[in-house]
């Protein structure tokens, strides 16, 4: 048997479809009919956007907190490597120069 394919809503959509399960006198099972999709998918995307899960609503008012966030912990990582590199030298070296002292 294949897998079964889930789509790839934009967040554009998202956004739309939690916007219109909050007006008054929408109920999400209404709209989630409406737009092809499952009431506790529209649950999930609101629960997502309140918290502003970064893998799902990456961007606020036009600022991509996911890229921001992303280059920042490829940096500090970098600079944990250079870090522990350093370190391992350093045990060497003070190994080295505890055993050759005259």
């Amino acid at each position: 048997m294949g897998k079964k394919r889930t789509r790839a809503y934009t967040e554009e959509f998202r956004r739309e479809a939690v916007k219109r399960a909050e007006k008054p006198g929408a109920t999400t099972a209404s709209v989630a009919r409406e737009l092809g999709v499952s009431a506790q998918q529209i649950y999930n995307w609101r629960r997502q956007f309140n918290r502003l899960s970064d893998k799902q609503f990456n961007s606020l008012d036009g600022v991509n907190y996911f890229k921001q966030e992303s280059t920042e912990v490829r940096k500090l990582k970098k600079e944990l490597h250079e870090a522990r590199q350093e370190v391992e030298f350093l045990k060497k070296a003070a190994a080295y120069f505890a055993n050759h002292q005259e």
